[in-house]
């Protein structure tokens, strides 16, 4: 099976192949129909003899506690590269990418039935490690298309990203949600571009399109609605945070991060955006950004 994601190509091979088809509904726009002539950019291969024991953790690199869904997982390196497992109810899947390939290994088509929401996050994971030198990040935020262009709204978990997209919705003409929780975001001939993803959070918003980045936004709650835009320091430390966390704590992976953040503030304004979650709020971010 092959997909494309953020205009790279996943090709999976081995049992439980079509990902689509394991309880991961979101990756079905992102399938391409009959054979696909691109390169792969990411190679799954699904069935293979690894486990715990065969390629066992040299370092950890981060560790996950999914509390709503009762399951750890853990970002370490091995031996000869990077490995992401995730446990549940004592299945363990594993997949594993050796330095300098852009081949996946994974043990979850070992398995009879395929736990959807564990499969969901690795392939986010090793998705973003293998992206990570080609310029481009899955970022946390919620996207707004206004005029054919993109408006990521950043923050923290509860901070209001999705009400505020929402509420350009519902006020502002035209404006469309691309994604909800997590689009990838790319430099590609010095512009600037966000792509759906098959991620999107708890909102059904799977759409496999991309628009140029107008801006972006870091919102925090207050009793007022007050917006500017952020010199080149700040800006780097408002978007940041909303970068793969993880990935702060290996310093290959933070490198390239920084880089692509560095090239996409280079032609990209980047605001903060005081508000109340009210409708003035969302036209006071649209009048600022598109100069109304």
């Amino acid at each position: 099976m092959n997909y494309s994601i953020a205009d790279f190509i996943l090709h999976t091979e081995g049992k439980h192949s079509n990902i689509a088809e394991c309880g991961l509904g979101s990756f079905k726009p992102f399938e391409i129909e009959g054979d696909c002539s691109a390169e792969p950019t990411m190679i799954l291969h699904t069935d293979c003899p690894i486990s715990n024991s065969t390629h066992p953790t040299t370092k950890v690199i981060h560790t996950f506690e999914f509390e709503q869904e009762y399951a750890t997982g853990e970002l370490a390196r091995y031996a000869e590269g990077y490995r992401f497992s995730t446990s549940r109810e004592g299945v363990d899947y594993l997949m594993i990418k050796r330095d300098g390939s852009n081949i996946v290994e994974s043990n979850f088509g070992n398995f009879e039935k395929v736990d959807p929401s564990l499969l969901r996050f690795g392939l986010w994971i090793m998705l973003g490690i293998v992206i990570a030198p080609l310029g481009a990040i899955a970022i946390h935020s919620s996207v707004v298309v206004k005029e054919h262009q993109g408006i990521l709204c950043l923050g923290e978990s509860g901070t209001g990203k999705s009400t505020h997209t929402r509420l350009w919705r519902e006020n502002i003409e035209g404006a469309k949600l691309l994604n909800d929780d997590s689009p990838i975001i790319r430099m590609i001939d010095g512009e600037c571009r966000v792509y759906g993803s098959p991620w999107s959070g708890k909102t059904h918003c799977y759409v496999n399109k991309w628009v140029p980045v107008r801006g972006l936004i870091r919102l925090s709650q207050a009793p007022h609605n007050r917006i500017h835009r952020l010199p080149a320091l700040s800006a780097i430390g408002a978007v940041l945070p909303s970068c793969p966390p993880a990935f702060a704590y290996d310093n290959a992976l933070q490198d390239h991060i920084c880089n692509t953040v560095s090239d996409i503030l280079s032609c990209t304004p980047v605001y903060h955006l005081e508000c109340l979650p009210d409708a003035a709020a969302a036209m006071l971010s649209y009048s600022t950004i598109f100069n109304k």
